[in-house]
């Protein structure tokens, strides 16, 4: 299996197809590469080298009790990048992942990046405070913290229902359910814990504002897990060059006609 190793020893996995301008995609928590297996095949057909990687504890990435945070996962990005000696980026990210892209865009990407997509994105802030009212209260991320804690199996079986929308009448296989399940379950407990901090303490605003890139913003309606009213509808009025697509309907996980829709957007927005 292809790895690379980060400056700090923290060995990351990464898969790969196709040849052409990279596309790196970035998955959200508490998934793996796994969740991009669809799009590698068809960015692949669609003439780009599509690649995607384990971010640290999570996958096959070296099980992390360190270095779990919003900084070090856009500098393993970085070494991923610069490992495959990639320029001419499009960066895709889902959740935590569209953070995690947005982050290292906005700052160690410069002459490396071309284009920026999110889908689901945790900016610019998912947490209530002072300045971000309209956040969720930190009582709803340490129910995450205790859910992951006291019984993480049967959390990420709860989690599915409502990252792919399946307790709002949407149709969701059992296999679908299953996958999250084991993409979860392949987490280190600790990077997994700690990752729920990055993913909503975590203020990107001013990642936004300094983006030098177009980046094309896309969220579900219905998304429950990142609200989209506190995320993409604040996000695009940050952004020098953005194009906002939401999804009525579609959840927060990438799944089922909001998966194949999102897929053909994307292709036709990098071929516009």
């Amino acid at each position: 299996m292809p790895f690379i190793t980060t400056p700090d020893d923290v060995e990351i996995y990464y898969t790969e197809h196709g040849a052409g301008q990279p596309v790196i995609f970035s998955h959200g928590w508490p998934l793996s590469s796994d969740a991009w297996q669809t799009e590698l095949k068809l960015f692949a057909d669609s003439g780009y080298r599509a690649i995607a990687h384990d971010r640290r504890g999570h996958g096959r990435s070296q099980r992390t009790y360190t270095g779990n945070d919003l900084d070090t996962y856009a500098n393993d990005l970085n070494a991923l990048l610069e490992a495959l000696d990639l320029t001419d980026v499009v960066l895709v990210g889902h959740s935590t992942g569209g953070g995690e892209v947005v982050h290292y865009a906005a700052n160690d990407g410069r002459g490396r990046v071309s284009k920026v997509v999110t889908a689901g994105s945790i900016a610019p802030l998912m947490l209530k405070t002072d300045g971000n009212p309209d956040g969720l209260p930190i009582e709803v991320f340490d129910d995450i913290r205790a859910g992951v804690l006291e019984d993480a199996s049967q959390f990420w079986l709860d989690l599915a229902e409502s990252f792919y929308g399946a307790n709002h009448g949407r149709a969701v296989s059992y296999g679908a359910k299953l996958d999250f399940w084991r993409q979860g379950m392949l987490a280190n407990l600790a990077a997994a814990y700690d990752c729920i901090k990055a993913f909503s303490e975590t203020d990107l605003t001013e990642d936004l504002k300094a983006l030098h890139v177009p980046i094309l913003i896309a969220h579900g309606e219905d998304d429950q897990i990142v609200p989209i009213d506190d995320a993409a509808r604040r996000s695009i009025q940050l952004v020098r060059q953005g194009t906002l697509k939401t999804y009525p309907g579609a959840p927060h996980g990438i799944h089922g006609d909001y998966r194949k829709q999102l897929d053909q957007d994307i292709l036709a927005w990098l071929a516009a």
